[in-house]
């Protein structure tokens, strides 16, 4: 078997997947029809062209099942694959690859679509300044898969959750009163090495960030002409105070849109769609009885 990194909460999903799916009584049809000596192998197709992500996930849905299937990997993540593809080879007794096979093909159809999307996303900015991230918009407890296959697929990654990054948002800004406010506690409240990200939806707010010093402006439900106009007023700006700032696009995003976007000149493209709108591709596994 090939060598996968031990993740908790991976196997932690694993494990409720197979529960699910044995229930108490467990496989009742490969018990029935599947003699329990019997030994064969598996081979994991693509079925349509796609960017594979989730092979680890693959392996370990194995390993729990059965620590003495055997998985050779033909394909790792991030590998561009077309119609036909043998993704992985796996071999043990009949019974295990039964069981193991719906969950295991469920994690590397998911994660497969999620990098298939985000390859799609990646090129429609190729040769710009611009770099399409996800967000929090993810499966509840896939967050680090999902997040995982986005990169696969040639995407990044924006924070991974609440605990990682200074990201003040319309709801905060009313909850404490302001941006002024807002911004003053971040401050009073993070590290050195949190940069504080504030969204702005007018050239107003993105003009009072600018007077804050703040590190990222995120640039929420703008067109692209009010895009245009804030990437100008903070390049601008950039100039005259030599500081850095990180600007994002959010809200109304599309594949469509993007080069778009791309071309007004921002730093990021957020898009929940990276994670919450991408399909499952098609894989299958086929078995053939050992000889």
């Amino acid at each position: 078997m090939v060598a996968t990194r031990m993740d908790p909460l991976l196997d932690r999903l694993i494990d409720l997947a197979l529960e699910e799916d044995l229930g108490a009584a467990g496989d009742v049809t490969t018990r029935a029809t599947v003699p329990a000596d019997a030994r064969a192998e598996g081979l994991v197709r693509a079925k349509e062209p796609l960017v594979v992500a989730g092979v680890d996930a693959l392996i370990r849905v194995f390993a729990r099942v059965d620590p003495a299937v055997t998985v050779s990997v033909c394909e790792r993540d991030g590998a561009r694959v077309s119609a036909g593809a043998v993704v992985a080879r796996v071999s043990g007794r009949a019974h295990s690859l039964l069981v193991g096979e719906r969950p295991a093909l469920n994690f590397l159809m998911r994660l497969s679509g999620i990098a298939t999307q985000a390859a799609r996303f990646a090129a429609a900015v190729h040769g710009t300044r611009a770099r399409v991230v996800d967000t929090r918009k993810t499966t509840p407890g896939w967050r680090a898969l999902e997040k995982a296959a986005v990169r696969a697929g040639g995407c990044a990654n924006h924070r991974c959750g609440l605990f990682d990054g200074v990201l003040i948002k319309d709801n905060h800004i009313e909850a404490a009163g302001g941006i002024a406010a807002a911004v003053a506690g971040a401050r009073a409240a993070a590290h050195h090495l949190l940069v504080i990200e504030v969204e702005a939806s007018t050239q107003a707010q993105v003009e009072q960030c600018l007077a804050l010093g703040v590190g990222a402006i995120l640039l929420d439900n703008m067109d692209d002409a009010a895009l245009a106009r804030a990437v100008s007023a903070v390049r601008a700006h950039e100039q005259r105070s030599g500081a850095r700032v990180v600007l994002e696009a959010s809200g109304n995003m599309s594949l469509e849109r993007l080069p778009a976007v791309a071309a007004t000149g921002v730093d990021l493209i957020s898009m929940g769609a990276l994670t919450h709108q991408a399909r499952s591709v098609d894989l299958s596994m086929k078995l053939t009885l050992a000889q």
